[in-house]
């Protein structure tokens, strides 16, 4: 078991949350799903905690009633090799409610706060010509989801 777990605190959508994560990912599974006892203090029997591994990171999701909601203070960046793969998560995670934000960031319909990135970005903002660099970061920083053909152009010049 890993040291270190991500515990994310939803209202009662834990398992569907955890699911709808899980068919999204390569090497994802539901682990675990435990159930509220008679000691509560949630209704005995409903589900209290779910644990799952997303491309083989483990996390758990508590149903834990309305008290806390996410923020944007904390995300799930996801590296991704493709603009496919951008397009494919980007498409699914803002579906049903979810709520596009600026650089790559969006907010899914559980409320939770995810980065998809190309991994292009990356490498073209540590890209050692500082001005191609700003360019692309400029380029970014008028985006929603992040297209990499417009991030190429706009490094090139």
């Amino acid at each position: 078991m890993q040291k270190i777990t991500t515990f994310l605190w939803f209202d009662d959508q834990a398992e569907q949350a955890a699911a709808f994560y899980t068919s999204l990912f390569e090497d994802s599974r539901i682990v675990a799903v435990q159930k509220y006892g008679e000691a509560g203090p949630g209704t005995p029997g409903a589900v209290m905690l779910v644990e799952f591994e997303l491309a083989g990171q483990r996390y758990l999701a508590l149903n834990g009633g309305p008290v806390y909601t996410f923020n944007e203070a904390m995300s799930l960046s996801v590296d991704c090799g493709s603009q496919e793969e951008v397009d494919r998560l980007w498409t699914a995670l803002t579906a049903d409610g979810g709520e596009e934000g600026p650089c790559g960031w969006l907010k899914d319909r559980y409320g939770v706060s995810w980065q998809i990135v190309p991994r292009r970005l990356t490498e073209l903002l540590a890209d050692p010509d500082r001005e191609k660099a700003q360019r692309a970061m400029t380029a970014m920083l008028g985006m929603h989801r992040i297209v990499v053909d417009e991030l190429e152009k706009a490094f090139e010049g």
